[in-house]
């Protein structure tokens, strides 16, 4: 996550529900195996993904990052390292979304300069995890929501088989979502990326 310093907090597991800053949290040097959220002021420390939900993840990322090379000028920038600071709030919430893509990723400016908390994704994605169902079905509903740029969240689910996952596209209708619900082997299509076809099927 950062470069040690001095002050810097050594976190793992342990520490799931510690109160911290913002600052704290981006200096902090974190165990490896985990992954690293700030919600409402508070760590939010989940296990890495098992290779079924990074098979998943690898596939979906794949998808989206052939698009962008296709069609930058829709979506220019996909990560799967990205943090998403939400607007203001009482306690700071920093989500670290699965996949992220964005619109208008400042790549004109040095990369040195380039923070995420100044960028904001237009599209989220999260692969649903059997140790924490909560987080990608009802928290991040929510969240995502409060974030004005994302004009898209998929959830994807494959805990009943994850070589035949279910999706949900979540779809920005004003102040709310618009779900649609697909099966294993159902296509895919948005207006927010024309042209893209996603067949629901990993090892497509």
């Amino acid at each position: 996550m950062a470069t040690a310093t001095l002050r810097s907090l050594r976190v793992g597991p342990a520490d799931h529900g510690r109160l911290m800053t913002v600052a704290e949290f981006e200096d902090c040097i974190c165990e490896e195996g985990f992954r690293y959220e700030l919600i409402d002021g508070r760590l939010y420390v989940t296990y890495e993904p098992d290779p079924p939900e990074d098979m998943i993840e690898t596939w979906v990322l794949r998808k989206l990052s052939r698009y962008s090379e296709r069609h930058p000028e829709v979506i220019n920038y996909v990560t799967c390292k990205a943090r998403v600071y939400l607007p203001v709030k009482a306690r700071a919430t920093i989500p670290e979304p699965d996949i992220a893509a964005y619109h208008d990723f400042p790549f004109h400016l040095p990369s040195r300069q380039i923070r995420w908390s100044k960028v904001s994704p237009l599209l989220v994605v999260e692969i649903l995890s059997p140790n924490d169902p909560h987080k990608d079905l009802i928290r991040n509903v929510h969240l995502y929501l409060q974030v004005p740029s994302i004009r898209e969240y998929w959830l994807f689910d494959g805990r009943d088989n994850s070589d035949r996952p279910t999706m949900v596209a979540y779809r920005r209708h004003g102040q709310r979502w618009r779900p649609m619900e697909l099966a294993y082997g159902d296509t895919y299509r948005t207006k927010l990326l024309p042209g893209f076809r996603l067949v629901l099927d990993p090892r497509s």
